[in-house]
This record gives C-alpha cells, sequence and structure tokens, in this order.
C-alpha cells in the first residue's frame, strides 16, 4: 500500500468495552490493523481494551467499523468509542503494549468456554506436540473466568502466573498469526500443568500419562474417581455399571435425585434420549451445559436405571475439557465406558471443592482415587443446566460457560449487591444498565456454603469493580442470605432493602425481557415456598405487577401446612391435608391415606383440627405434592421437587384424557371472590380437583391418566385467570416464573394455551425461574434509579 501524504493521515483512539479479555481482542485487532495497512498500538486495562490507529482516513474509518463486527468468536462488544488524536506520522508499524492495570470502568470477563474443534484435533493427532495434553486451549477456548485473580486480563493475573512459558509456547504467544497469540492459558507437556493420580489405600502417587491411563482403568473396573475440572471437582464412575452408581449414590447420600452423565459423541447421546436441533446446538455450542433430555421409553444399556430413577428426563453433557476427552478415550485406547456420571465433587449440600488439599479431606470416603492437576481454581463455578421448552432455551442453573457474562438491565441501577434467595442460591451485583449474576452457589444450609457466599461475593464485586451502596435481600426472616446481608449491611453502614418474594419472581421475568416497568404484567409465579406479606406461606400467585410494586390479584386457596418441612418432605401429608380441606374423606383405597401410619394419620388429624404447627399456604408446589401423593406416585421425598417431578414423568405417558362420550376429560378449579370477603384476590379453590382426582384413584384410573388431567386443570386455571386479569385489567402480558415452571409439560401448555388467548407471554430465556434467578428481580425492585 503507498503510504499516504502526511496531510491525508489521521489517527484515532478507540475505547472497546464488553467481554474483550481473554478471547483473543488484541491478537484480532493487530491482524486488523495490518490488513489496513495502519500503525499503532493495542492494549488492555481495567476499561477494556484500547487502541490507537494512524492511516489514510478511509482505511482507519474501516478498521473502526470493522473491529465492533468481525469480533472473534467469544467476545461480545458493548460499545466502540472512538475520538480523533493528533498524528505522529512515525511510520513504526503496530504493537501489542503491555496491559495498564489504570483504568475507570470496568471490562468483562468471558465465561470458561469449551474446548474448541482445532485444540480437539490437535489434541488427537500423535504428530502434534500437544497430543494428548490434558490442558491444551488456545485463544478461543478453555478456562477464563475460574482462572482469573484480577484486571487487566494477562498470564500474571491468572492462576497460570506459576506455570513460566517453554521457549516453543512463548514463540507461539508472540506470533500474530498463531492461534495461541496472547492466549493467557497457554500452556503444553513441557511446561504445565501436569496430572497426578493420588488412590485411597495411599499407594504411589502416579503422574501424566500414567495417571490418566490408571483413573481410565479404574473407571472401568467400577471405582468412584474424584476429577478435578476447570471449576471444581467432579464425582466420576461407570454410568453403565450399576453397582458403581448405586455405590456413588450411596456414599453421597443423594437420595434418589438424579445424576448428570457426560457422553463421548452425540452419537451415543442419540442413543439415550431425544435430540433436537436445538438441543443438538446447546450439547455442542462452546458452552456445552447439561442439557436435559427426554429419554426413550426403552432404557439404552450405557446409562443404568439408578442414574435417574423416576426422572421423565437425563441430564447430559458432551467433553467440554481436553481432561474429558481423553477419559472417554481417544481412538486407540482401550475400551472404556461410553458414558460417565459426573456430579459434583461434594458432599450433599455443601459447595464444590476447589482446593487440591481439601479435596483429599473433604472427598475421603467418596472416592476410590483423586484425578488431580496443580494449576489452581481461584473461582468455583459447577455446570450449568438448561432444557429446550417450547422451542426456547430454559436455564434451570446458570453458571459455567455463562457466568459472569453481564445481563443488560432495561433501566439503571444504583451500584449494589442483591442477594437472591437461600435455595439454588445466586447473588447479583449491578451498576447502572448492567447486573452481574454470579455463578451457582448452592443451598445456603451450612457454614462452608456461607462461607464460599462470602468469598464469590468479594470476588465477583471486585472483578466487576462494582461498590456497593445498597445491599438487597428476601423478605423472609429466617433465610440465611437474608441474615447474611443484614449483618452486613450494619458492617458497612450500607441500606438494606428487602423484596417480597414473588414479586422479584416476576420483575426477574421482566427485567430479561427488557420491560422498563412503565405498564405492569399479570405475573404468574408458581413455587414451593415464598414468605408472604401476610405471614403465611405464598407460592400459588397471580400478582399484577411492575417494578414499583404489586397487588394480589388471585392465589391458591390456603391450606395447612402441617408440620412445616415434615409436610415437604412428605407429601402424603400435604395431600391428607388438602384432602381434608377440601372435604374429600381419608379412605383407605387412596394410596396417600394408606401410607401415612395409623398412628401418625390419628395425630395429623388432631393437629388440622387444632391447628398446630399448622402454617397456611397458598403454594402451587406443594399442591403438585399433594397429587402426586394421592395418585401413588410419590409419598415421601428425597430432594427439592421430587414428588412434581416424577408426577409430570407419570404424565408424559399417559393418553389422551378422553372419555366413553368422546369429550376430553379434565379437573377444573373453582375461581371467584372468598364468599362474604373483598372482590380480590381471587381464589382458586382446588376441592374440585381433588375430589375428581380423589374418585378417579378410587376407580382405579391409573396413576398417569390422573398426573394429565392434573396438568391441564393447572394450565386451565391459569388461562382462565388471566382472562379474568385482562377483562378487570385490560394487561395482555403475562410472565410465567417461579420453579414450578421448571416442569416443561406445563410450561408448554400453558404458554400455548394463553398464546391462543391473544396474550404475550414472557417466559424465562436468560436466567432460571427458580430461585437462581430471584437476585435480578431483587435488583430492579430495589436499586432502579430514575434517569
Amino acid at each position: 500500500m503507498t503510504p499516504a501524504a502526511p496531510q491525508d493521515r489521521v489517527r484515532r483512539h478507540l475505547t472497546v468495552r464488553g467481554a474483550v479479555q481473554g478471547v483473543g481482542f488484541r491478537p484480532f485487532v493487530y491482524t486488523l490493523a495490518e490488513e489496513h495497512g495502519l500503525t499503532g498500538w493495542v492494549t488492555n486495562d481495567a476499561d477494556g481494551v484500547r487502541t490507537e490507529v494512524e492511516g489514510p482516513a478511509a482505511a482507519v474509518d474501516a478498521f473502526t467499523d470493522a473491529i465492533g463486527t468481525r469480533a472473534p468468536p467469544l467476545a461480545v462488544v458493548e460499545s466502540v468509542e472512538p475520538r480523533p488524536v493528533p498524528a505522529l506520522n512515525d511510520g513504526s508499524g503496530f504493537t501489542i503494549r503491555p496491559s495498564a492495570p489504570s483504568g475507570t470502568g470496568r471490562t468483562l470477563i468471558p465465561p470458561d468456554t469449551a474446548t474448541c474443534d482445532a485444540c480437539l484435533a490437535e489434541l488427537a493427532d500423535p504428530a502434534d506436540r500437544r497430543h494428548r495434553h490434558p490442558f491444551i486451549t488456545c485463544t478461543h477456548c478453555g478456562p477464563r473466568f475460574t482462572v482469573v485473580t484480577g484486571l487487566p486480563y494477562d498470564r500474571p493475573r491468572t492462576t497460570m502466573a506459576g506455570f513460566p512459558m517453554c521457549p516453543d509456547c512463548a514463540r507461539e504467544y508472540a506470533d500474530p498469526a498463531d492461534r495461541r497469540f496472547h492466549a493467557q492459558p497457554i500452556a503444553c507437556p513441557a511446561c504445565g500443568p501436569r496430572l497426578t493420580l493420588r488412590r485411597q489405600d495411599g499407594s504411589e502417587a502416579l503422574h501424566g500419562g500414567e495417571a490418566l491411563a490408571e483413573a481410565r482403568r479404574l473407571l472401568a473396573a467400577g471405582a468412584v474417581v474424584a476429577v478435578k475440572g476447570i471449576g471444581g471437582y467432579h464425582l466420576a464412575c461407570d454410568a453403565g455399571d450399576p453397582t458403581a452408581v448405586r455405590t456413588l449414590r450411596k456414599r453421597k447420600n443423594r437420595g434418589g435425585k438424579p445424576f448428570a452423565v457426560l457422553a463421548d459423541s452425540l452419537e451415543t447421546v442419540h442413543r439415550l434420549a431425544r435430540v433436537d436441533g436445538a438441543e443438538r446446538d446447546l450439547l455442542t455450542g462452546p458452552r456445552k451445559p447439561v442439557v436435559l433430555l427426554r429419554r426413550h421409553a426403552s432404557p439404552s444399556a450405557e446409562v443404568a436405571p439408578g442414574v435417574a430413577p423416576g426422572s421423565p428426563d437425563l441430564g447430559v453433557m458432551l467433553p467440554y475439557t481436553p481432561l474429558h476427552r481423553l477419559l472417554l478415550g481417544l481412538p486407540g485406547d482401550p475400551p472404556g465406558p461410553p458414558v460417565l456420571v459426573m456430579t459434583s465433587g461434594n458432599r450433599s449440600g455443601e459447595p464444590i471443592v476447589t482446593d487440591d488439599a481439601e479435596a483429599l479431606a473433604r472427598l475421603d470416603g467418596l472416592a476410590d482415587a483423586w484425578l488431580q492437576h496443580d494449576r489452581p481454581i481461584h473461582v468455583p463455578c459447577d455446570d450449568s443446566v438448561v432444557r429446550i421448552c417450547a422451542g426456547a432455551e430454559l436455564p434451570v442453573r446458570r453458571s459455567r460457560g455463562y457466568a459472569p457474562l453481564p445481563l443488560a438491565l432495561p433501566l439503571p441501577v444504583l451500584p449494589a449487591l442483591a442477594v437472591g434467595g437461600d435455595l439454588k442460591n445466586t447473588f447479583c451485583a449491578a451498576d447502572d444498565r448492567y447486573a452481574w449474576l454470579s455463578a451457582h452457589v448452592g443451598d445456603m444450609d451450612d457454614l462452608a456454603t456461607l462461607t464460599a457466599f462470602a468469598e464469590a461475593t468479594a470476588h465477583l464485586t471486585d472483578l466487576t469493580t462494582v461498590t456497593p451502596r445498597l445491599l438487597i435481600a428476601d423478605r423472609h426472616p429466617g433465610y440465611r442470605s437474608t441474615q447474611w446481608a443484614r449483618r452486613t449491611a450494619e458492617a458497612r453502614g450500607l441500606p438494606l432493602r428487602q423484596v417480597q418474594h414473588h414479586h422479584a419472581h416476576v420483575a426477574s421475568t421482566m427485567a430479561e425481557h427488557g420491560l422498563d416497568g412503565t405498564a405492569p404484567v399479570i405475573g404468574i409465579a408458581f413455587d414451593g415456598t415464598g414468605y408472604g406479606d401476610d405471614g403465611a406461606v405464598w407460592g400459588g400467585e397471580v400478582l399484577i405487577a411492575d417494578y414499583d410494586g404489586f397487588r394480589r390479584f388471585a392465589h391458591l386457596r390456603y391450606v395447612p401446612l402441617p408440620g412445616g418441612d415434615a409436610a415437604v418432605r412428605n407429601p402424603y401429608r400435604m395431600a391428607l391435608s388438602h384432602l381434608r380441606a377440601a372435604g374429600v374423606p381419608w379412605s383407605d383405597g387412596l394410596p396417600c391415606a394408606a401410607i401415612a401410619p395409623p398412628g401418625e394419620r390419628r395425630l395429623l388429624e388432631r393437629q388440622l383440627e387444632r391447628g398446630l404447627n399448622c402454617v397456611p399456604t397458598s403454594s402451587m408446589g406443594r399442591l403438585f405434592d399433594a397429587v402426586s401423593s394421592l395418585a401413588g406416585v410419590c409419598h415421601r421425598v428425597e430432594y427439592e421437587a421430587e414428588a412434581a417431578m416424577r408426577l409430570e414423568n407419570a404424565a408424559l405417558g399417559a393418553p389422551d384424557c378422553v372419555g366413553d362420550d368422546g369429550r376430553e376429560r379434565a379437573y377444573g378449579f373453582i375461581l371467584g371472590a372468598e364468599p362474604g370477603g373483598p372482590e380480590l384476590p381471587l381464589i382458586a379453590d382446588p376441592s374440585p380437583v381433588l375430589a375428581a382426582a380423589a374418585a378417579d384413584v378410587l376407580a382405579g384410573a391409573p396413576a398417569p391418566a390422573v398426573a394429565r388431567r392434573f396438568h391441564r386443570a393447572v394450565t386451565g386455571l391459569v388461562r382462565d385467570v388471566c382472562a379474568a386479569a385482562r377483562l378487570r385489567t385490560g394487561i395482555a402480558t403475562v410472565a410465567l416464573t417461579g420453579g414450578v415452571f421448571c416442569n416443561a409439560l406445563l410450561t408448554e401448555g400453558c404458554s400455548a394455551g394463553l398464546e391462543e388467548d391473544g396474550f404475550t407471554v414472557l417466559r424465562h430465556r436468560k436466567v432460571p425461574p427458580n430461585d437462581g434467578g430471584l437476585a435480578l428481580g431483587q435488583l430492579m425492585v430495589a436499586a432502579r434509579t430514575k434517569e
């Protein structure tokens, strides 16, 4: 290219903000500048990426246009801010400068990303110097969030700082034409990290390839192996070995909760479950979450029945790290299990283990061996869980591959920290128009989780440079997250605001759909438990809501929750409570009555008569539990939502609900004002549903038919109550939220019915409908500012 005359040259400074560090952005800028014949420089700082380019005006304009539209695949460019600067006319070429620690803004660290196809090809190539290297990575893949210790994102500020690059890696790192140009986690067999296998029997540790080979041999022999991943440890075993699965389940005290599995290929996944195009894209994309798939009617021998007992779904993922790929085997390796159970490395109720010494102690008695490596994990990050529902992605757990990418907010907010709830906890740091939702923390029921929560809040607020001026929590006085927020607010001298649980759920749905709150929505908030303004346990709520507030338009009729948690653990107690409230006798022919010990039945009857330890509840989740037991599907639960999940599974196996007269048989709620009470809220009375279901059970109706009719009854209730709300208010936008809407059968039925009725339906697509999305709604209710 002919050099431009000095008067034709221009110089421009550009600040690029977004997820632009750790994704090969500086090498991309370097190559782009070379392509356009420009001089200048590029660097990282706390604001993002800064670059100055100089050359002919047309070339600088083309560079400016391309920097946002041709960015690397993992980059998220939020803004490009150009400004003119004086031309230097120095002709010194284009350079990548060392990162600058200064800056008043914030950049966005990308999430951990699954191994790319180019790295997988090298991993399997005997002629490549990284053949079988368990830590192969490049600018397009590998760990990001879990290894970053500070900004700007450079190797000294990652957990790779302790691994000096060998001459070959250093040469690739410095070569603009190489795929690993400025790839911060770059590594090879010569410079580490390295694998170590330790066995429970205390025998000599194995290293490198020997460690991997022994781990594969142990898995094939039925052992449980603790495997260190990029965001924490997993516990792995052969998914097709019933004894190994049973051993892992018993050791982890997991009850009947389903395990996720890691499959060796998409072809294997097709043998396990039904896979449509959207599900295939999730399985094979750069995030590679656990995808909930509908299982085939005839189970595959590659997954033992004990992996996911009673579940309509199987949680499946494909290898997202090179170590996973090697564990499942490369061509020519000895045969091994094609499917591995891959569950979080922790004891039930505890946070995922990340530290090596801690893994040896906390997983002692759970694992037969530990496959470790010497790259530290700075940030715990569990696997994400998603499903496709009504053609769209529905997050169930938003973590690896998604966190900490920010969510754009429809309104600006104060710098704030919202701490979420106590189940499936995530928290949210936010400022102005961005919110950073944390990775999955877990259930806040022990000291280890609370400690992990405190560490994670400190790390995320530091990484995003959010200095909270406000803390936000749930109104439940007993929530540990709320108590932590109260103590922290007092210690820091900050205000604390508390947000009603179901209002936060509805606000979360509104926020992720970009609603500015000027128009209210009909919020259908169905879950298991939420602290109500009247002290009752809410959970079957229909709210007319915006960010400013809500009014309760309708709710399920209150019934006693006999014994609190005892009723949650034993759905037959909820069934008997609902039947009594509906005036239906406790016939011995009903499974929920037959399963209750006679002495307990008598005590329960007296408890309900006197109202002893019987908080009233409007919970839809508890109604699902009740019908599950009434139909004989599930009487005792070992994990949250087990009874409802099993009821959904039963409903999927039901034939069409058509009677001898050719008409669809269905149950129905009564919706109306409380007799002698106020006009609103309306009461949704399930008595006719329970009476009809009990009659069907006594007449010998199979459980799948009862389950299907109940699901259709709830769908009908949602349509009826939304029609009533629209008639009174004119509102035609409905938000479906709360943990009950993780039920795909219910969500699909409600969405289709409401759209048929002319409503605009908002469903969760970016954050979970359960309490994993609660913090986003808390934030929008309590921290927004006027523009």
